[in-house]
């Protein structure tokens, strides 16, 4: 494997831990005593207690956990298969099916992030709050993904 096939490869995992610091962690919206991502909605009393409960099962929440959930799974299945790929490609051969599976999680984490920046008004508490760093993490990762893709498609594989 050449150097730019390593180079990708580390591409890929950082777009993989970004896509699940940003699916699991608190922090879509954060406020003044308010925390909210995918999950669960957490606000901290003036006695320092965090009381959380379960988000809203509005549809368009619904949706989004489901884009996040699919980019995390294409993300995974693309990784998986750059290494069967790696082994079964001939030479001069493209990883096609690996950076298509990689173009599919950038337009997934891209759909989720979309939604959550038009509907979250809906969701937000009355509070004055703002995105948080799991949020632009999904945004980072929409890009960084998008990119590992295309490389993966150009990549040629070498011996």
């Amino acid at each position: 494997c050449s150097s730019y096939c390593w180079e990708s490869l580390s591409l890929h995992v950082a777009v993989l831990v970004l896509l699940f610091v940003s699916t699991i962690v608190s922090s879509w919206l954060v406020g003044n005593g308010y925390s909210a991502d995918l999950w669960q909605n957490c606000s901290g009393p003036a006695t320092g207690t965090w009381q959380c409960l379960t988000s809203s099962s509005n549809e368009w929440l619904q949706s989004v956990q489901a884009m996040m959930i699919l980019s995390i799974i294409f993300s995974v299945l693309s990784l998986f298969l750059f290494f069967c790929q790696l082994f079964t490609l001939t030479k001069g051969g493209r990883f096609f099916l690996t950076g298509f599976f990689q173009v599919l999680a950038a337009a997934c984490v891209m759909a989720g992030a979309s939604i959550f920046t038009v509907r979250h008004t809906e969701w937000q508490t009355a509070e004055v709050a703002s995105y948080g760093f799991a949020y632009i993490l999904a945004w980072v990762a929409f890009p960084l993904a998008a990119i590992s893709g295309i490389i993966y498609i150009i990549l040629r594989k070498r011996e």
